[in-house]
C-alpha cells in the first residue's frame, strides 16, 4: 500500500482529471445543441433529465463504491465520460442529447465520492501500517493535518481544472473556426472540438484510476456479483441512516442543500444578467466563461487557504473545521449579497461587480469545502464513506433543483436581486 503523501499526489491528479472534461464541455454544450437545431425547450429537457438521473443514481452508486471498491467505480465513471463526450461531439438530434444527458448523469453519480473516499481510506491504511499494523477503519488514526491538506489540495486541483478547462473549451472553437480547420456545418463542427479534447482527459482519468489507485485490502473474501447486488441496498440504508441520525453529520449534510440553492442561483441567473448588461448574447457568453473561470480559480485559491484559516481559528480538530466551514459560508453569503446589491449597476460597472462577487463567493466556498469534507469523514467509517458523500451530493442536487424552480420564478416575476438575496440568506 502507498504512503499518505503518495496517496495525496494521486488524489490531486485524479481530482483534476475528473473535473477537466466537465470544464472543457461547459462553455459549448448549450451552444452545440443550438447549432444542431435544438431550441431552449429541448435544452431544458436535457438538463431536467440530467438532474433527475443524477438524483436517482447518487445513493446506489455510492453504495456500489462502498461494496466493490472505489477504483472500479471511478474507472467506470471515466469510461462512461469518454463515451458520452465523444457521442456529444457527433450528436445531431434531441433524443441523442437526452441519452447523453443520462450518460453524463451516470458518470457524475459514479464519480461523486470514490476518489475522496479512496484517499481517506489510503491515509487510514498508511497510518495503521505506520502504527504497527492495526488497520484504521473509521474516523481516527491518521494525522488530521494530512487529511486536511490532501482534501484541500484535491479540491483546489479540481477547481483549477474547471477554470482551465472552461477557458480552453471556450476559446478552442474560435481558434478552429478562424483557422478553418472544421466547417461551420456538418457532423463535426468547431464546437465539437472541446468534446473530443474532453475525451482525451477522460482517458487519462481512466488510466490513472486503473494504474495509480491501489485499493486497501479488505477483510474477508471478495464478494460475488450476487452478493454485491444484495449488499448495495443495505449499504445505502446504513449510510443514509448515519447521515441523518448523527447530529453533527446531519447539520453538515444539510448545508449541501443551501450550497445547491446558492450555486444554481448564480448559474441560472448570471448569464441573463450579463446579456442585459452587454446587450449581446454572444458577448454575454464570452463574459460568462471568463467570470466562471475566475470563480473556479477562486475556489482553488480558497481551498489552498483552508488549512491556514483552520490553523488561524484554532480550537481543536473538530472545532476548527467547524469554524472554518462557517467562516467560508459567511464570506460566500456576503459576496452573493454583494451580487444582489450590484443589480442596480449598468454596463462595465455591473460586469466588474459580478466578477468581484463571483470571486468572493467561490473563495468562501473553497475555504469551507475541505473542512466540510473533514467533518463528514470524521463521522463515517470506510464501510459507508462513499455513501455519505453521495448523500451530500444528492442534497446539493436537490437544493439546485429547488433553486431552479423557485428562484427562477421569483426572478421572472420581480428581478434577479430578490432571488440572489434569498439565496445568500440560505448560506447563513
Amino acid at each position: 500500500m502507498i504512503d499518505a503523501r503518495a496517496a495525496r499526489r494521486r488524489f490531486v491528479l485524479i481530482s483534476a482529471l475528473t473535473w477537466l472534461p466537465r470544464g472543457l464541455g461547459l462553455p459549448v454544450m448549450v451552444l452545440l445543441m443550438e447549432v444542431r437545431g435544438i431550441g431552449l425547450a429541448g435544452v431544458g429537457l436535457v438538463f431536467a433529465v440530467y438532474g433527475i438521473a443524477v438524483a436517482s443514481l447518487e445513493l446506489p452508486t455510492g453504495g456500489l463504491a462502498d461494496v466493490i471498491g472505489r477504483r472500479t467505480v471511478l474507472a467506470a465513471s471515466a469510461a462512461v465520460t469518454v463515451g458520452a463526450v465523444v457521442w456529444m461531439a457527433f450528436a445531431t438530434s434531441l433524443w441523442m442529447f437526452v441519452a447523453i444527458g443520462v450518460l453524463n448523469a451516470l458518470a457524475r453519480a459514479l464519480s461523486s465520492g470514490p476518489a475522496e473516499a479512496w484517499y481517506v481510506d489510503a491515509v487510514h491504511a498508511a497510518a495503521a501500517t505506520a502504527g504497527g499494523g492495526k488497520r484504521a477503519s473509521g474516523g481516527g488514526g491518521p494525522d488530521a493535518g494530512e487529511l486536511r491538506r490532501g482534501l484541500a489540495q484535491g479540491n483546489a486541483a479540481g477547481s483549477a481544472a474547471l477554470a482551465v478547462g472552461t477557458l480552453v473549451g471556450g476559446g478552442l472553437p474560435l481558434v478552429i473556426a478562424l483557422w478553418g480547420l472544421l466547417p461551420d456545418r456538418g457532423v463535426l463542427v468547431p464546437l465539437s472540438a472541446p468534446m473530443l479534447l474532453a475525451a482525451l482527459a477522460g482517458a487519462g482519468q481512466l488510466a490513472v484510476a486503473l494504474l495509480g489507485m491501489p485499493e486497501p485490502e479488505r477483510a474477508g473474501e471478495r464478494p460475488r456479483f450476487g452478493e454485491v447486488l444484495r449488499d448495495v441496498p443495505a449499504t445505502v440504508g446504513r449510510g443514509a441512516r448515519l447521515g441523518f441520525r448523527d447530529g453533527l453529520l446531519a447539520r453538515v449534510l444539510l448545508t449541501a442543500a443551501a450550497l445547491g440553492i446558492a450555486l444554481n442561483a448564480i448559474e441560472l441567473l448570471t448569464p441573463g444578467r450579463l446579456a442585459d448588461l452587454t446587450g449581446n448574447p454572444a458577448a454575454a457568453s464570452t463574459w460568462y466563461a471568463i467570470v466562471a473561470a475566475i470563480g473556479f480559480a477562486a475556489v482553488s485559491v480558497g481551498s489552498a487557504l483552508g488549512p491556514w484559516v483552520a490553523r488561524l481559528l484554532g480550537g481543536g480538530e473538530t472545532t476548527d473545521a467547524g469554524r472554518t466551514a462557517a467562516t467560508g459560508a459567511v464570506v460566500a453569503a456576503v459576496s452573493l449579497g454583494g451580487l444582489a446589491a450590484s443589480a442596480s449597476l449598468d454596463g462595465t460597472a455591473g460586469i466588474a461587480a459580478a466578477a468581484l462577487a463571483y470571486t468572493g463567493m467561490f473563495l468562501g466556498l473553497g475555504i469551507a469545502d475541505p473542512s466540510r469534507s473533514e467533518l463528514m469523514h470524521s463521522r463515517a467509517s470506510a464501510k459507508e464513506r462513499a455513501t455519505v458523500l453521495s448523500v451530500d451530493s444528492l442534497l446539493l442536487q436537490a437544493g439546485g433543483a429547488l433553486s431552479a424552480i423557485g428562484l427562477g420564478a421569483l426572478a421572472a416575476h420581480w428581478s434577479v436581486a430578490p432571488a440572489w438575496w434569498l439565496a445568500a440568506a440560505t448560506l447563513l
